[in-house]
């Protein structure tokens, strides 16, 4: 009975470590999922299209370049052109993870212009780990370019 106890353990145990362990190595999903299109905007046009109160629904490729190392609530995304595009989650929904910096990207939402305040790119600054002097630095307000997503996928592949 006793060699059946520890097979019954050690055997779910086996298979849960092989199924995470595949999914390493695959695309993930966060938030909801979505279908990639084969022709996602530039971050170009993008810009071009939006107004300061427009929005426009979305999908942008790029490369994590920050990530919030709080919870994961927001990223910064690197477009092709070395442009970047602030990322927040739809209704604090889902989060990525934090060590996701570097990962190939695609993120689906509204995107929009906006004014950062001097104090939320102080809060983003501590967010993310920024020395006392950069924070100090920080002290006027700053046009962005800003994405809700409702859903981001992580490319795997690196």
């Amino acid at each position: 009975m006793r060699f059946f106890n520890i097979f019954a353990t050690v055997l779910p145990m086996f298979f849960i470590q092989f199924a995470v362990a595949q999914d390493e190595d695959s695309d993930v999903f966060y938030g909801e999922v979505f279908e990639v299109q084969q022709n996602q905007y530039g971050i170009q046009s993008v810009y071009r299209e939006l107004l300061p109160k427009d929005t426009v629904q979305t999908q942008l490729v790029g490369k994590i370049k920050e990530v919030c190392q709080a919870k994961g609530c927001w990223m910064k995304v690197t477009m092709e052109n070395s442009e970047e595009v602030f990322v927040r989650f739809k209704d604090y929904g889902f989060f990525v993870p934090k060590n996701s910096a570097s990962k190939d990207v695609v993120v689906n939402g509204m995107a929009f212009l906006e004014e950062m305040s001097v104090e939320d790119q102080k809060h983003y600054a501590r967010d993310r780990g920024a020395s006392s002097e950069e924070i100090a630095q920080i002290k006027a307000p700053k046009k962005i370019l800003r994405l809700e997503a409702d859903g981001v996928l992580i490319r795997n592949e690196n």
